[in-house]
């Protein structure tokens, strides 16, 4: 018997299905049976990702395909409802951030700790996984992470696309000598952003083709942002502009959209012996100018998800080194017409950042 309040029939468990192209529907969820190791969580914040938006309008991302109904969202927070009988480091009512991906912990990936890499990762929201855009879910335990009384549910939410800008990070080793280049100020590149303040990069310059989207870049520290106006054509001028703007050595940039142009321009503007760190997946495939990069040993480094990044992401929240408060620009409600006008609301981008759910 799980330690908490008893999961009655009394109330029918319900969440936010994909089951078509442009078509979301609040329908009943099942939940798994309570496992030792277990925690069944209320939700009550959850944010829209740009994958999230990408399955919705084409039911694919990368090699990923929804072929069935499947519960959409992985940006999650809530309350401890009950836990199994082996869990020990929470109880009921506890506030909790989730990280939504459940690795198998057997292969050697995960044996060598890169356990984002996992062949047989389960992870929210990702076919076939259902994920957590719902009342109530069953979640291992030791991927629930405490939260301090001085942080919100809602970004306890923010853990997970902040997890991504700690990555990359990491990947990029990103310190206090490292001068950084943003490709991309939405929602990804501004976490970025962040973080590589956090971390003590001296200058890091934001480049996008929206104007909100860099002002929102510049209020939230960045040292300089560069407009891309799609005319611009030539790499050659967008790496001059940004050079300009950076005024110093590009010692690593992440391209937080990933498009032909945006890894050529990456490319073209880092300092020779730099690293570009690719985390956005726009194109399946692209075309670019490796070869100018190699001859300038421009290392290019491949970003997927996170890992063991919810401590410090909850410590930097916490102690007030990264506010992801900014970010959250637009809330909603769980019902079925809200459901719909949150997702149209976070794929128009531009002024809308992070959308987010209070259920």
């Amino acid at each position: 018997m799980g330690r908490g309040k008893s999961h009655g029939d009394e109330e029918e468990n319900m969440a936010a299905w994909l089951i078509g192209i442009n078509t979301l529907k609040i329908q009943p969820f099942k939940l798994p049976a309570l496992g030792p190791y277990d925690a069944r969580i209320r939700m009550k914040a959850v944010g829209i990702c740009g994958s999230d938006v990408h399955f919705l309008k084409t039911l694919r991302l990368a090699h990923f395909e929804v072929k069935e109904p499947m519960v959409i969202g992985h940006e999650c927070a809530g309350i401890i409802e009950e836990v199994g009988s082996e869990v020990k480091h929470l109880v009921s009512n506890d506030r909790v951030a989730l990280e939504p991906s459940i690795s198998c912990s057997r292969c050697h990936i995960c044996k060598e700790g890169r356990y984002n890499l996992c062949p047989d990762m389960k992870f929210f929201a990702t076919p076939p996984v259902h994920g957590s855009l719902a009342n109530q879910i069953v979640h291992p335990a030791d991927l629930c992470f405490k939260l301090p009384d001085n942080m919100s549910l809602e970004e306890g939410a923010m853990c997970e696309p902040l997890s991504v800008g700690v990555h990359a990070c990491y990947r990029g080793n990103i310190g206090p000598e490292t001068n950084v280049l943003i490709m991309g100020a939405g929602p990804i590149g501004l976490v970025s952003m962040m973080v590589a303040r956090a971390f003590g990069a001296p200058k890091i310059v934001l480049v996008d083709i929206d104007d909100y989207r860099l002002s929102i870049a510049k209020d939230l520290g960045a040292n300089e942002i560069v407009k891309i106006t799609p005319y611009m054509q030539d790499v050659d001028e967008k790496v001059e502009l940004i050079k300009k703007a950076m005024g110093a050595r590009i010692d690593v940039t992440l391209d937080c959209a990933g498009f032909n142009k945006t890894i050529s321009t990456a490319l073209g503007a880092t300092s020779s012996g730099g690293k570009v760190c690719l985390i956005g997946l726009g194109h399946n495939e692209m075309t670019v100018p490796l070869t100018s990069a190699a001859a300038r040993e421009v290392d290019v480094i491949g970003v997927f998800r996170y890992k063991n990044t919810w401590p410090l992401c909850i410590e930097l929240i916490k102690s007030g080194k990264v506010d992801v408060k900014p970010l959250i620009t637009h809330r909603f409600g769980f019902s079925q017409e809200e459901v719909e006008e949150a997702f149209e609301t976070s794929a128009c981008g531009s002024h809308a950042i992070k959308v987010m759910f209070n259920m």
